[in-house]
């Protein structure tokens, strides 16, 4: 989900990342007429997370984000996913990329089931400690 600021209010919607590599950077295609590129005109501040729940793995970003329209990169990441979003095809005068520089993060990792989890904050609530729900790690500025 990618996370970004309309005035006041945050607004969320899913987006599908294009890369496999990661080194800092994310990338997003994105029509550049969409409100998520005028927001970002606005304040470039973002939050983008992932959930695997199956595993029980959560990750929060944040960073900034901006709209590009790089030939090169629409070009290194097209597939037929994208196709369908964009009919005219890349060369769509509206095909774009989000480019989002992270700054920090944190990964949450619990490999409990819920009545794993339900067990573990009732014996820790008794014994008047936090419980011990998996892993967390924070990354990036401000660790």
């Amino acid at each position: 989900m990618l996370s970004t600021r309309h005035g006041e209010e945050l607004r969320s919607r899913p987006m599908v990342l294009v890369q496999d590599e990661y080194d800092g950077t994310l990338w997003f295609y994105t029509d550049l007429e969409s409100e998520k590129v005028f927001e970002l005109e606005s304040d470039n501040d973002v939050c983008v997370s992932f959930a695997d729940p199956d595993n029980h793995v959560y990750v929060s970003l944040t960073g900034v984000g901006r709209a590009v329209q790089d030939k090169a990169l629409i070009d290194k990441y097209w597939n037929p996913f994208v196709s369908a979003w964009f009919p005219e095809g890349k060369d769509s005068p509206n095909v774009g990329m989000l480019e989002i520089k992270v700054a920090k993060g944190e990964h949450w990792n619990s490999d409990s089931s819920k009545m794993v989890k339900s067990a573990k904050t009732v014996a820790a609530k008794v014994k008047g400690k936090q419980p011990d729900l998996g892993e967390h790690e924070k990354f990036g500025v401000d660790e």
